[in-house]
């Protein structure tokens, strides 16, 4: 009893009244909304701040400023900074059915879908030609980090559970030549008509795929002026 009213004392001191274990997330659906909140809110400080950059460059009058803002402005579509459209495929990548889960006995890592079976689809889309490439609707460029957490797979630091909904704009005879042709996907496929793993794949040719230009963080860790 004097020990358990020590350890009170220690906790009420150190507490200073406030909860020692705050901030505990229970499910995923609080995690993925706020780190949601969380990202936004970054996206839209990014989107201000590159206004006022684009602003302020286009005020100078300066040779070489401008020279470097027009090199800039042809980049950006390459860069996946400008929004695409045009016929492509949808691939939507699932866990199997909780049933089949749940009715496993033994690994059930081939039973759910991991960073690495989205990166196979995204490189095959490369590889025929995709002119832009989205996941869960955000544009995949350069920097674009894929990752697994938990039971769910980070998009550029934000949690996203499956499905997993991939989109290309491209030569849709092209695109399913790459797909087709990729080893790993063949063996994803094989998994998915198993109907002891039946891991989800579906495929579908789009008329229209509309990619919206990434709007995200560029990574960039600093910048240097051109003139001193």
């Amino acid at each position: 009893m004097l020990a358990c009213g020590a350890l009170f004392v220690v906790s009420a001191t150190s507490s200073e009244g406030t909860d020692l274990r705050p901030g505990r997330y229970t499910d995923l659906a609080a995690l993925v909304d706020d780190e949601a909140e969380s990202y936004d809110a970054l996206r839209d400080r990014v989107a201000n701040l590159n206004a006022e950059v684009t602003e302020l460059s286009s005020s100078l009058s300066d040779d070489e400023v401008n020279r470097y803002q027009r090199r800039i402005e042809r980049l950006r579509d390459p860069a996946g900074l400008e929004p695409r459209r045009g016929p492509g495929v949808t691939i939507v990548l699932s866990d199997a059915p909780e049933d089949v889960i749940n009715s496993t006995t033994g690994d059930v890592n081939p039973l759910l879908v991991h960073q690495q079976d989205i990166q196979a689809v995204v490189n095959a889309l490369w590889k025929g030609g995709a002119s832009a490439v989205t996941i869960q609707g955000q544009r995949v460029v350069s920097t674009t980090g894929i990752r697994c957490e938990g039971n769910s797979v980070q998009l550029q630091g934000v949690p996203y559970p499956q499905p997993y909904v991939i989109q290309a704009v491209g030569i849709q005879a092209a695109l399913l030549t790459a797909l087709e042709g990729d080893s790993y996907l063949q063996a994803y496929r094989e998994d998915a008509a198993d109907p002891e793993i039946s891991v989800g794949w579906a495929l579908t040719l789009e008329n229209s795929v509309t990619a919206p230009g990434y709007d995200g963080l560029l990574d960039l860790n600093y910048a240097t002026p051109l003139r001193s």
